[in-house]
């Protein structure tokens, strides 16, 4: 028996980072990126390593170099992780699994480390062909909060929902995080969104910027729970943003959704500290008329162009800064 599953990068359109905090967001995959995982049948159980968990470089140089933009982050302890979670759900569920062995192996090209969800993405496709092998099914809706827990909880990665539930619906999703909704059945009320025609998105995103996403997280968090007007207040301002999202996007006004998209980044930088280095991104897509905000983390942005023409001056403008711009295939 052999199993492929997939799954896609992702790119928050509007809302994050509420996601975490009770707030509402709208998502969307970027089928150009996928992580792929293979699962075949074995005599013994094994995770085979791949880029990020090799020891072995043409010099210390290139070591030091892929800690500097990589960490020491590899995707063995995400599939790790994943069976782990997988395992527990399984049991918790009731649901019997036979006890046939098996090899891991994954390979992605979503861009590391740039807020565009390459190891949530792995921790899903991982899941994914779990499910196939033993015959499990995990419904939809628990489905992201089974991946979240195998990063947050085994692995100490300070996330939220959103991405994990993109990479699970995928397409464009409206998400609303209420507090009720979390506190008392785990997961939000998620409206998958089909518009016709389809918003004018872009994604840039330049791969030397390599950060951990989590640790922007991190003092957020702590700010949240302990009641942070400036914070608190933020997220509320989310939830207001990505109703007036959606409402541009199911209408098709485009310069609505390209104001949303910029105040998303602006409410951002009153309670999170940006890097040089991003908000040139941002303001040069800003410069050649197009919309702009942070796909994720940081190191990838994306927003609204309007005409080809414009999408030309953009990938002209961010080639000149070394990133890379592409039009993102959301739909199937």
């Amino acid at each position: 028996m052999s199993i492929t599953a997939h799954a896609y990068a992702r790119a928050g359109l509007v809302g994050n980072p509420s996601d975490g905090y009770f707030g509402k967001t709208i998502s969307f995959v970027i089928r150009n990126y996928s992580a792929t995982v293979k699962l075949w049948e074995t005599p013994q159980f094994e995770i085979l390593p791949t880029h990020g968990d090799f020891a072995k470089y043409d010099s210390v140089t290139d070591f030091l170099r892929e800690q500097r933009l990589y960490g020491y982050y590899g995707g063995q302890r995400l599939m790790k992780a994943a069976v782990k979670k997988f395992y527990d759900f399984c049991q918790t569920s009731n649901q019997p699994l036979h006890d046939r062995n098996f090899t891991l192996q994954f390979q992605t090209d979503i861009p590391r480390l740039v807020g565009l969800s390459g190891s949530s993405g792995i921790v899903v496709a991982t899941m994914r062909a779990l499910c196939e092998f033993y015959g499990v099914t995990i419904p939809q809706q628990l489905f992201p909060g089974v991946v979240l827990s195998a990063e947050k909880d085994e692995l100490g990665i300070t996330a939220g929902l959103q991405d994990r539930v993109i990479q699970v619906y995928e397409g464009m999703v409206f998400m609303d995080f209420d507090r009720k909704l979390m506190e008392t059945r785990g997961y939000g009320e998620y409206e998958s969104l089909t518009p016709d025609p389809a918003p004018p998105l872009y994604v840039a995103f330049d791969a030397e910027r390599a950060e951990v996403s989590d640790i922007t997280h991190r003092n957020l968090r702590q700010l949240f729970e302990k009641g942070d007007p400036q914070v608190v207040g933020a997220m509320l301002k989310y939830r207001d943003l990505t109703d007036r999202g959606r409402a541009a996007i199911l209408s098709g006004d485009w310069d609505a959704l390209h104001k949303v998209t910029d105040e998303n980044f602006e409410l951002r930088k009153t309670i999170m500290n940006i890097a040089p280095e991003n908000q040139r991104m941002v303001d040069v897509a800003r410069s050649a008329g197009t919309s702009a905000k942070f796909a994720g983390s940081g190191g990838a942005i994306c927003g609204v162009y309007h005409g080809e023409k414009q999408f030309e001056e953009l990938t002209a403008a961010m080639r000149a800064i070394n990133c890379t711009v592409i039009k993102p295939q959301v739909f199937g």
